[in-house]
């Protein structure tokens, strides 16, 4: 059934065309023109388009495009996917990798910072590119790339370090490759002993979810057991194609984490993250990570305090299922890692009592002999 969106701005497309990924990818808004057919750019928005280089390129597939309201300048979705010139400004403590990837790099597209697991940088190429996103300095070229001789070489350390145990396949996103290529590099994967564990981080079931076809779901049973992590932002991506392509990953027996990350103005409210992690259990999803924002060059308009985020995270505990409750981290800058920041509810000792404060804010006293 057509959309309102679809039949103004796309009424040659059928209803085939607009549930076809490749069309979608085909289609997406990647110009100044193409957005302001839709709707007026703010004068943030006019002068990102009109500064001699963007950090990274625009690309909004028709179906997300359909999600946001473009009568709303403050529409949650539409600041995470349409370029605003403060992304421009380097605030303090950010640079191009925050993260210190390319420092743990030993041959193209493999990121070896923990011992036993790598991530496998696949492809540059996203469906829509995340203002906010870590890894802006290499991806978005716009370009469907193949990249079969580093995939090989990829392949080929991952097969000759036999620590490795866990391979998460990220880029860019996995899933805008080809069934064949992911059919082949999960093969590869699959003929290394040492290699037990294997994950796609993407976004596509939020921004495309037309791309969860039977037939990728069922090369992801022949290469059993592969885990999705996927990337949701705010419980306005929740609709009914998102919900049928999760039942048909779900339905597969196909586990699924999520990760979200914590932005400012988007997503930095206690309801709003309740009402996404909800969700996301409903269709038996485990919120995994909530991630504070990466300081990432131009991205300080979205980053909230580190105590906002513990803020929220105590106000979550008590007020929804326990599972539903994902874990708060902070990448280290630099190759330190993931580190988990709280809540604290310890306030601390009294003698032999340890002193808790509840999510009320309550305190209580647990015998904790020293």
């Amino acid at each position: 059934m057509a959309t309102s969106f679809q039949q103004r701005f796309f009424p040659d497309s059928g209803d085939c065309e607009w549930a076809n990924w490749h069309w979608q990818l085909r289609n997406a808004i990647r110009t100044r023109e193409q957005l302001e057919r839709v709707t007026t750019l703010t004068p943030q928005e006019q002068r990102a388009f009109s500064m001699s280089k963007r950090p990274f390129p625009v690309s909004i597939p028709p179906y997300y495009m359909g999600l946001i309201d473009f009568d709303d300048p403050d529409d949650p979705l539409r600041k995470t996917v349409v370029p605003r010139d403060v992304e421009h400004v380097q605030g303090p403590g950010e640079f191009w990798d925050p993260l210190g990837e390319e420092t743990h790099m030993p041959v193209p597209r493999i990121v070896h910072t923990y011992p036993s697991k790598v991530l496998f940088l696949v492809t540059d190429f996203c469906a829509t590119y995340c203002r906010y996103c870590t890894r802006a300095r290499v991806v978005g070229s716009g370009e469907l790339k193949t990249l079969e001789n580093e995939w090989s070489s990829g392949l080929d350390y991952i097969s000759g370090d036999s620590r490795i145990r866990d391979v998460l396949l990220s880029g860019g996103d996995p899933l805008t490759l080809s069934d064949g290529r992911l059919d082949w590099i999960l093969s590869r994967l699959k003929t290394i002993p040492h290699v037990e564990i294997v994950r796609l981080g993407t976004k596509l079931p939020a921004v495309l979810p037309q791309r969860i076809t039977p037939e990728l779901v069922s090369l992801f049973d022949r290469h059993s057991p592969i885990w999705l992590s996927v990337h949701f932002t705010h419980p306005r991506e929740w609709t009914h194609p998102v919900h049928q392509a999760c039942e048909r990953l779900a339905q597969a027996g196909i586990p699924i984490v999520s990760q979200t990350v914590l932005l400012q103005g988007v997503n930095d409210r206690t309801e709003t993250l309740q009402k996404l992690f909800e969700g996301l259990v409903r269709l038996r999803i485990r919120p995994y990570y909530l991630h504070q924002c990466d300081p990432i060059i131009g991205s300080a308009h979205f980053r909230t305090p580190v105590e906002r985020g513990q803020d929220i995270m105590r106000n979550l505990h008590g007020r929804t299922t326990g599972f539903a409750i994902p874990m708060y981290m902070l990448d280290a800058p630099g190759g330190g890692g993931k580190v988990p920041i709280g809540p604290e509810f310890i306030e601390g000792r009294d003698g032999d009592k340890l002193l808790l404060r509840n999510y009320e804010g309550n305190l209580y006293r647990y015998h904790d002999a020293v």
